[in-house]
């Protein structure tokens, strides 16, 4: 995995197969006064669609952030580390609540980390359509 920034819609192989491993994530949302609010998070990679998704309830700070930044999105970051390796994607987050959507972020969420999340009606999805990749490996 070479070093980065690059187009996080052609990431090279082993930048692709880090985001496919099981790792704990975390993602950095911004409140009302700038600060940042980080927390750990489930993200899968969807390199084709430009994609980063993460489950959660429609209750969380996480969601209320997103939301408060209106129809734009949010601004947020997405991160894992792993030792030496680390990688982290940008860009614009969205909430939403469609069904089909939140049922294709729990889809990929099992896949990549092995267990299918409890049903939740209270579940969305926060979308980031991705404008920066980074990492080292």
């Amino acid at each position: 995995m070479a070093a980065y920034p690059q187009d996080p819609g052609a990431p090279d192989a082993p930048y692709l197969t880090f985001w496919q491993e099981r790792h704990l994530c975390t993602l950095t949302t911004l409140r009302a006064d700038g600060s940042p609010h980080v927390v750990p998070v489930g993200v899968t990679y969807d390199s084709g669609a430009r994609l980063a998704r993460v489950i959660a309830l429609k209750s969380s700070a996480k969601v209320g952030h997103v939301l408060a930044a209106g129809p734009e999105g949010a601004r947020v970051a997405v991160c894992q580390v792993d030792g030496a390796r680390w990688a982290t994607l940008e860009g614009r987050a969205r909430v939403l609540t469609e069904r089909e959507r939140v049922a294709e972020a729990e889809r990929r969420y099992a896949e990549r980390y092995g267990r299918t999340p409890t049903p939740n009606p209270d579940r969305v999805v926060i979308e980031i359509e991705l404008t920066r990749a980074m990492g080292r490996g």
